[in-house]
């Protein structure tokens, strides 16, 4: 009997709990609904910032760098019957007459320019011929025009009868296309089609070029600068380390347009630095310091100096000590102690820091374009030229995406050689 009760007892004891009921069910879906909801409206905030900061811009870039709208905008009939011409010799007079309407038409809208700076991208001298014409169509009757706006045009000037400028207006009258790229790319493509390469200047392929080596020199400069320095702040007493640290943090106190500007005083002709080597007679005449490469990469590396001391401070922050003394203790010199034991681990900061001055470098534009001069500029300044002097918003924007795959393409290959899960900021 008393093993009877045991047994029932036990079996009493580790029976299942009973199942929730439906209500109970209900509630608990209810409450994780609620809770879902509330980390929803919490990072709502973020997400509108990160989606109106930075996917909109980009998303907006990328379709700017194909759709140019501007031109079968202005003059839609015109390029809807060049949509149909072969591209040899003339368009027929239909043709000619549909344009002379329509820069009449753009003349008292006032919007000749528009299609004057958008035609002149593609057939330089353009701009003017298409503003002239446009005035002297507008003082042209109505009536007059009837069934003899092409003869209006031609004697209006006589480029009007080049099929070379018919050609371009075609071209540029095309909604969708990848003449921005090209022109990015220092490309063009000939009457038949074929790409080759532009006859006139190519400036952007070495822009690039240039901004990826100006770019390279400063990051190593900083490495160079901000290694020993952040080795030093992680071994120092606490009271000098917190000293060095503000010294490090100052510049992110004071703004950059300062900071650039007190270059411009320290590089110019007359600045401090031509002053006292002329004082000391290191040299007889004033160096050309500033508006140069090298004023672009001094200023540019004294500014992005910071980014490269903290991940590598804080790295080096936490690493063991005793990992370097086990190595002097078993015999091994002080330098190979660092390079085999200490260097290693510095790795995940140098590489943090390494690819945020790169990156930030690349697209860097304010001191570039204070201190730099024709031959300090970088890709950046030319895009900013684009945006704002120059209207070429979609080879502005060309430039830009061209730019962002180059950084992606980079950080790819630095992520298939090294890893990108090795950086570390602290």
């Amino acid at each position: 009997m008393k093993a009877t009760a045991s047994h029932t007892g036990a079996s009493h004891h580790d029976a299942p709990l009973t199942a929730l009921s439906a209500d109970e069910v209900r509630a608990e879906k209810h409450e994780m609904r609620r809770r879902r909801r509330i980390a929803v409206l919490l990072v709502a905030p973020l997400l509108a910032f990160i989606f109106f900061a930075f996917v909109a811009p980009i998303a907006t870039m990328l379709f700017r760098s194909v759709y140019n709208p501007d031109v079968v905008e202005l003059i839609p009939k015109t390029v809807a019957k060049l949509s149909t011409w072969s591209g040899e010799g003339m368009p027929d007079d239909a043709t000619l007459t549909t344009m002379a309407n329509e820069l009449k038409s753009l003349a008292a809208e006032r919007k000749a320019g528009m299609l004057a700076a958008a035609v002149n991208r593609a057939e330089p001298g353009s701009a003017s011929l298409i503003n002239a014409t446009a005035r002297k169509m507008r003082a042209i009757k109505d009536e007059d025009m009837e069934g003899s706006g092409a003869l209006k045009l031609r004697e209006a000037d006589k480029r009007w009868a080049q099929p070379e400028l018919w050609r371009s207006i075609k071209s540029v009258g095309r909604p969708y296309t990848d003449t921005y790229y090209l022109t990015a790319l220092d490309l063009e493509r000939n009457r038949a089609g074929d790409v080759h390469w532009r006859e006139s200047a190519r400036i952007y392929l070495q822009l690039y070029g240039k901004t990826l080596g100006i770019a390279l020199t400063i990051t190593v400069l900083c490495l160079l600068l901000g290694y020993p320095l952040a080795y030093y702040l992680a071994h120092a007493p606490r009271r000098t380390a917190g000293l060095l640290m503000v010294l490090v943090l100052l510049p992110f106190w004071t703004s950059l347009l300062v900071r650039t500007t007190a270059w411009i005083a320290l590089l110019q002709t007359n600045g401090v630095i031509n002053a006292t080597l002329m004082a000391t007679g290191i040299i007889g005449q004033p160096l050309e310091l500033l508006y140069t490469r090298f004023a672009t990469i001094i200023a540019m590396t004294h500014i992005l100096l910071p980014f490269m001391i903290l991940p590598l401070y804080s790295v080096m922050k936490g690493i063991d000590h005793s990992y370097v003394r086990a190595a002097l203790s078993l015999g091994s010199r002080p330098w190979s102690a660092f390079v085999r034991v200490f260097f290693p681990l510095t790795l995940p900061g140098l590489s943090a820091g390494a690819l945020l001055v790169f990156i930030i470098s690349v697209g860097y534009y304010i001191t570039p374009a204070l201190v730099g001069g024709t031959d300090g500029q970088m890709i950046s300044n030319i895009i900013a030229f684009h945006m704002q002097s120059s209207g070429n918003w979609g080879l502005a924007a060309a430039l830009g995406t061209l730019l962002l795959a180059l950084i992606l393409t980079l950080y790819w290959v630095y992520d298939r050689l090294v890893g990108a899960g090795s950086i570390k900021l602290g």
